[in-house]
């Protein structure tokens, strides 16, 4: 079994802000998977699929961000699944607008809703997928609770688009497999965009 979290902000304030990303990553992989994400329980919703006779468990914790640790030890201990199965997805403000990063562990790198997890855990080595909205402006809790301009909005689309089939292959080839593929399939649009004529 695998648990697959989205970490965001319930409520329909935050829905389309940009600390709500990993809660979209769900709702698309959801779809994908012909399930909805409506069961409550474990302080958050959660739906189960099968892949490859492997059962997945999609959550979004409704804790709000900094408590999402409190709802992920919960499911995680009912489930009994180990911290090597569990996939946390989640906004970074340290990464540019749509850029997408797999990685094995680390730091929660500031985002609080991870170090919460990291903390009740007691583990950093968790697998998580980061999706970047950009460096703030001004006011970094501004930036992360309002929602993105348009053209933002247009290459966070792109980047749900691009987590969703990170996920997938994950399933099918493994994590390091899939954090080679999409790692570097940004890396190499980067290079594209920048490349002088």
């Amino acid at each position: 079994m695998k648990l697959i979290v989205g970490l965001g902000n319930p409520g329909k304030k935050y829905e389309k802000t940009r600390h709500n990303i990993g809660y979209r990553v769900i709702d698309a992989i959801a779809e994908k998977a012909k399930i909805d994400v409506d069961k409550k329980d474990f302080k958050g919703l959660f739906a189960k699929f099968l892949h490859n006779n492997e059962e997945i468990v999609l959550f979004k914790p409704t804790t709000y961000m900094n408590l999402s640790g409190e709802a992920v030890v919960q499911i995680m201990n009912f489930y009994k699944i180990e911290i090597e199965n569990i996939l946390i997805i989640y906004d970074d403000m340290s990464l540019s607008t749509g850029q997408v990063r797999l990685r094995m562990g680390g730091s929660s790198g500031g985002q609080k809703g991870m170090q919460n997890i990291i903390d009740l855990t007691g583990h950093n080595e968790i697998k998580r997928l980061r999706i970047g909205i950009g460096q703030p402006l001004h006011n970094s809790v501004d930036h992360v609770l309002n929602k993105p301009t348009k053209e933002e909005e247009n290459l966070l689309e792109i980047a749900i688009e691009d987590a969703k089939n990170a996920v997938f292959y994950a399933l099918e080839f493994g994590f390091e497999k899939s954090m080679s593929k999409f790692n570097k399939k940004r890396d190499r649009e980067k290079e594209e965009v920048i490349k002088p004529e």
